[in-house]
């Protein structure tokens, strides 16, 4: 086994022995616990966007939201698993309303490209959260693109702010070669990282068929695809 896979793993390990509070709830002796889990079960969104077709599992809000920065900031990798449900249908959702027809029938990608990781966040973190996601969908991962200059920190940007922030910031690191492109990321705000990773990719011949992640800001206008509220009516724990 190579060094970044036995690190993963020794990680993943460290945080299922240690773990002494849910994600999601603060409940102690389990890394989430069976109610935060259940609030897990995909509620897709359809984020709008001119850029780009945009899936997610989840709102980022409540459990999602708190297993997600466990996962961001204190390196709890071992809930990687337990979001990708959410990533697999936001997958399923884009793929299978591209190809019209046959329901069964999915539009093929050749790749998925996660979005890239600062440098900043990567020397904090060891890990990159959307590349992470992407290995567990069953397509051929490439990291393919890069930032081109630094780019400020999106936390606090409005979306007219993340657009500019990020226009032109992102580059391909390979050509396309026409290949079938789906980018990946944790977490959809705005759809400014989004939208720039599919112009860079566009830009260096891909054929960027969407993108998706395992949640988004619900924004006005943006309804779940199932209906139903989460049942649990628990408070969930914010991460600071």
């Amino acid at each position: 086994m190579s060094a970044e896979p036995l690190r993963r793993l020794l990680r993943e390990i460290a945080d299922l022995a240690f773990a002494s509070a849910c994600a999601g709830c603060g409940a102690a002796g389990t890394a989430l616990c069976p109610d935060c889990g259940r609030e897990l079960v995909p509620h897709l969104l359809r984020p709008r966007s001119d850029a780009v077709p945009l899936r997610a599992g989840l709102a980022f809000e409540g459990v999602a939201a708190s297993v997600l920065r466990a996962v961001k900031e204190d390196g709890q990798t071992s809930l990687i698993r337990v979001l990708r449900p959410a990533l697999a249908a936001a997958v399923d959702d884009l793929l299978a309303g591209r190809t019209g027809g046959d329901p069964g029938r999915r539009r093929p990608v050749d790749v998925v490209v996660p979005v890239p990781t600062s440098r900043t966040a990567f020397r904090r973190r060891g890990f990159r959260v959307p590349e992470l996601l992407a290995r567990g969908t069953g397509i051929p991962v490439q990291r393919a693109l890069t930032y081109a200059r630094r780019v400020e920190d999106q936390r606090g940007l409005t979306a007219d702010e993340r657009r500019r922030n990020l226009g032109g910031g992102l580059i391909a690191t390979r050509p396309g070669e026409g290949r079938r492109a789906l980018i990946v990321d944790d977490v959809v705000t705005t759809g400014a990282t989004c939208a720039e990773a599919a112009r860079a990719l566009r830009a260096a011949g891909f054929e960027v068929v969407g993108a998706v992640a395992v949640a988004a800001t619900r924004r006005r206008g943006d309804r779940p695809r199932t209906a139903g509220e989460h049942s649990s009516g628990r408070t969930p724990m914010t991460r600071r």
